[in-house]
């Protein structure tokens, strides 16, 4: 059975997924569609979150929906863009306001309503608007304004639509969480029944009936993501799945066996492929990031390919392509503008006749760790970093060569390895070794080296959209430091990197 799901109409606003996180917190549902491509089946859906948007409604080309939303039968929820374009559609008036609130602002007073149940008179929330509506339609009552008298929250006066000025889905409104849950549980009665244990009977379910007896073939990294939707798929058809995994010579020191061994464990049908040298030969000399990038995608693919034929009759093509991925897909704005092109280990070449299998693709990255949890993963793999798809090619940022990707293994591995007898592993969100263009003059023991540089990079985040550069404990950088230079020949010198996203990216290419 279908879980009771929320559509949000997203606007472009830089936390339309973190409305979607707060409504699944809840254990229900939440799906993000474009608002020029509403669905047709509103029927399927339990109510309507109207996002945000950098936009003024006022704009010459604001984005826009049908007056007909409002009486579909559904609750309506609008924040703060969407709570204007909901005025101004019923004949109200949004003005550029004398009184422009950015920040925490005090809510001035509120009335009795389902959507303020249980939270405080003058309760602190986040606005983010230089508009303001200044004429509120008759057909809607007041609930709050803030202290400085501007509207902050109304209601329809016979409908279940609501308007908030302000954000609720951030951290920063105290009462958010309640607000969020008024809506989606009070007024919009959905049952709390999305759970991990619940997706992955449902899931295993839907792809077994739309499986049957057909073959899945399905390329591995070695990461949560690919790992998650291997098992699911092996849950509901076994050894009709085929999973080929694939060294390409740039993984961490010794990653190919131990994962190899993680995945026999796990008792997934696997096919292994030592292509390493491939890969670095036809890498050889190439320093340009996205050409890196490029040459690593094509050469897979040619692999993956090869190895694909010979499993016959295969039908379906696995991927562990997730909800972010879906998103940046059908983006309010388009196509996003290029800062890394990605290369989705297990990606369909366009030549290739199958259809296409994605048990996790409506799932967040955390989302994806609970799932894999209940499927009771090792936490060797749903607790392992992201680690790029290319690999380190761009974790070296030079032309690649075997020499470095040795150095480059060695030193990475002495700094992970650190993190974990540190206990620090688990506190961060990702971290790996680079290897810079640049050698430096060193002394050890009584002669003059002029050697390479490694520069550590270890980030904190939720879910990599933003980072901040962990703040790992003196001690242990003086130890790994130390480790790296005494143990890695060609290494005399060790960096840390202190940038966070933004304005840097978590790797350097």
């Amino acid at each position: 059975m279908k879980a009771d799901t929320i559509l949000i109409l997203d606007f472009g606003s830089q936390f339309t997924q973190l409305i979607a996180r707060r409504i699944r917190e809840l254990n229900v549902f939440s799906e993000i569609h474009p608002f020029n491509h509403i669905p047709d089946n509103l029927e399927n859906y339990k109510g309507i979150v109207l996002s945000g948007s950098p936009c003024s409604v006022n704009d010459e080309n604001a984005p826009d929906i049908p007056l007909e939303i409002f009486d579909c039968g559904l609750p309506v929820l609008g924040l703060c863009y969407g709570a204007q374009l909901m005025a101004l559609k019923h004949g109200g008036k949004v003005s550029a306001s004398d009184h422009r609130e950015y920040g925490r602002a005090p809510l001035g007073f509120h009335k009795d309503s389902t959507i303020f149940e249980g939270t405080r008179q003058h309760s602190v929330v986040w606005m983010s608007h230089g508009d303001a509506i200044t004429i509120l339609p008759k057909v809607f009552e007041v609930l709050a304004e803030t202290e400085n008298g501007l509207l902050a929250a109304f209601q329809y006066l016979d409908k279940p639509i609501y308007g908030l000025q302000f954000h609720p889905e951030v951290t920063h409104t105290e009462e958010g969480k309640t607000f969020i849950k008024n809506f989606v549980v009070d007024v919009c009665k959905c049952d709390q029944s999305w759970t991990p244990d619940n997706f992955v009977q449902s899931s295993v379910a839907e792809i077994r009936e739309r499986v049957g007896q057909d073959k899945v073939i399905m390329g591995l990294s070695g990461g949560v993501d690919s790992t998650v939707a291997a098992k699911l798929i092996h849950e509901a058809i076994g050894d009709h799945l085929y999973c080929i995994f694939i060294d390409n010579g740039l993984l961490r020191k010794n990653e190919y066996h131990l994962v190899l061994e993680a995945y026999k464990e796990l008792g997934l049908n696997i096919i292994p492929i030592d292509a390493g040298s491939r890969f670095l030969s036809e890498l050889s000399g190439v320093s340009d990031p996205e050409t890196k990038r490029k040459i690593i995608g094509r050469v897979f693919v040619e692999v993956f390919e090869e190895e694909s034929k010979k499993v016959e009759n295969a039908k379906w093509l696995g991927q562990g392509t997730i909800y972010p991925d879906v998103i940046e897909s059908v983006s309010v704005k388009g196509p996003s503008a290029t800062i890394k092109s990605h290369h989705n280990v297990g990606g369909l070449p366009e030549n290739m006749a199958l259809k296409v299998l994605e048990p996790i693709n409506t799932l967040f990255k955390d989302e994806v760790r609970r799932v894999g949890t209940s499927l009771e993963l090792p936490k060797a793999i749903l607790q392992r970093h992201p680690f790029p798809g290319p690999g380190l090619a761009i974790r070296i940022v030079d032309d690649i060569t075997s020499e470095k990707v040795r150095i480059l293994q060695e030193a990475d591995d002495i700094f992970i390895g650190n993190l974990k007898s540190f206990e620090l592993y688990d506190k961060v969100w990702q971290a790996g070794a680079i290897f810079l263009p640049v050698r430096s003059v060193g002394v050890m023991g009584d002669e003059r080296t002029y050697q390479n540089v490694i520069c550590l990079r270890a980030v904190t985040s939720v879910d990599g959209m933003t980072a901040d550069w962990a703040d790992l404990p003196r001690d242990f950088l003086v130890k790994t430091s130390n480790d790296i230079i005494n143990k890695v020949k060609g290494i005399n010198r060790v960096v840390y990197d202190i940038s966070s996203k933004p304005p840097a990216t978590i790797e350097w290419e």
